[in-house]
């Protein structure tokens, strides 16, 4: 029998005149995530988008999980096509499709919904029904139609009749590429991968940007960050990580300045770079892992310095988060492991003892002037590495 995916989506549903451009867009996303696993048709009709493998030889297994990482689906599941639209079919297609799901559970019920209302049998007729030729075929099985171990689905659509078992749970948020374009800053670290995450999520497509400091970070350490953002492309999509050698920069911040300063003029030298190569890049916003308080350079004061230094919007995704809760996001995308390898990267480098919680902005700025640091950015921004990371 022809099994297929069908899709469901979120809050695409409720985007009134502009959910054409969100569902083009979805659809766009998807065709390019499951491009190398053969061909497919792929449409939508009444909020549901149908994913057609054209070659039986296909791994629908590899394309849920590919699908699954797909930002604007709410939820996806695999079901067979009836090869009618009748309630013979219908009857006959259940208990063949779902037989080794049925054979694992001991109470099941039926749900249907019939979006063609031509159909001559109503929901109640096909459930009830649908549900005899199971108990028919695995008299071992019980309705329960309060807590089921299994729910049976079938679904009257304009395209044909289809039946699936339970959907799964999708990425959520809306379609990559419908939210403009940010650049984040990204270590190494537990943080700012998830911050990417939750702002594609949100729809934004990613450039990356990351400061190494050789001798005092290694290779290793830019592989890392590197290994992260192919973590993040799976859901984000192909981008591109903008690396920046910093080491002159942090040098002169430690022979020139304050010590109690270094982390915050570190973190404002960060910011001015990074706008320009956001600009650059046709990004409009940048993008931190900073949460509120977890270290000196993130409290109110310390946020506010920094973000006197960049003239474009800065998103923190994580700023309410605690690190419990950072962590468990860190799990789900698969990056917790890669990011607690023990390489520094330049945000440890030259750390002061004593770092600076309240600043002043005044003497933040201060301290910055005592370092000629214009023409050490532009020698930086000159001699960008450049790293293409693909979603697949």
């Amino acid at each position: 029998m022809k099994e297929i995916i069908l899709i469901k989506m979120g809050e695409i549903v409720l985007k009134g005149l502009n959910r054409r451009q969100f569902e083009d867009k979805l659809i766009k996303n998807i065709k390019k995530t499951i491009k190398s696993l053969g061909e497919f048709t792929v449409k939508v009709a009444q909020s549901t988008i149908y994913v057609i493998p054209e070659d039986d030889f296909i791994d629908l297994d590899e394309v849920c999980d590919k699908i699954g990482k797909v930002f604007g689906i709410v939820t996806y599941s695999r079901a067979a096509m009836c090869e009618e639209k009748s309630l013979e079919s219908v009857l006959k297609t259940a208990p063949e499709y779902l037989a080794e799901q049925l054979k694992g559970v001991k109470t099941f019920k039926v749900e249907s919904r019939r979006s063609d209302k031509k159909f001559p049998f109503k929901s109640p007729e096909i459930s009830r029904e649908t549900g005899g030729a199971i108990l028919r075929a695995f008299p071992h099985l019980k309705v329960d139609v309060h807590n089921p171990e299994l729910t049976v689905m079938v679904e009257i659509r304009d395209f044909g009749a289809y039946v699936r078992g339970a959907a799964i749970r999708g990425a959520g948020g809306i379609p990559v590429g419908t939210g403009g374009n940010a650049a984040i800053l990204i270590s190494g670290g537990l943080d700012s991968p998830v911050a990417a995450w939750m702002m594609a999520k949100r729809g934004v497509r990613l450039t990356a940007i990351h400061f190494a400091s050789p001798p005092y970070t290694s290779e290793r350490a830019e592989q890392k960050v590197v290994k992260l953002l192919r973590k993040v492309a799976l859901y984000a999509g192909d981008l591109t990580m903008y690396t920046v050698p910093f080491t002159e920069i942090q040098e002169t911040i430690r022979k020139k300045c304050p010590e109690d300063y270094f982390t915050l003029i570190m973190r404002r030298l960060m910011m001015k770079i990074s706008e320009r190569i956001a600009r650059d890049k046709k990004c409009s916003a940048l993008i931190t892992g900073e949460s509120l308080g977890q270290v000196a350079s993130q409290t109110i004061n310390a946020i506010a310095c920094t973000d006197e230094a960049a003239n474009m919007p800065v998103f923190r995704p994580l700023i309410g988060m605690d690190k419990q809760e950072i962590i468990d996001i860190s799990y789900k995308i698969d990056t917790y492991e890669t990011s607690i390898e023990p390489y520094e990267d330049c945000c440890t480098v030259f750390t002061p003892k004593h770092p600076r919680t309240n600043p002043s902005l005044e003497k933040v700025i201060a301290a910055e002037s005592e370092g000629d640091f214009e023409p050490m950015i532009e020698t930086a921004l000159n001699n960008l590495k450049v790293t293409y990371i693909n979603n697949h």
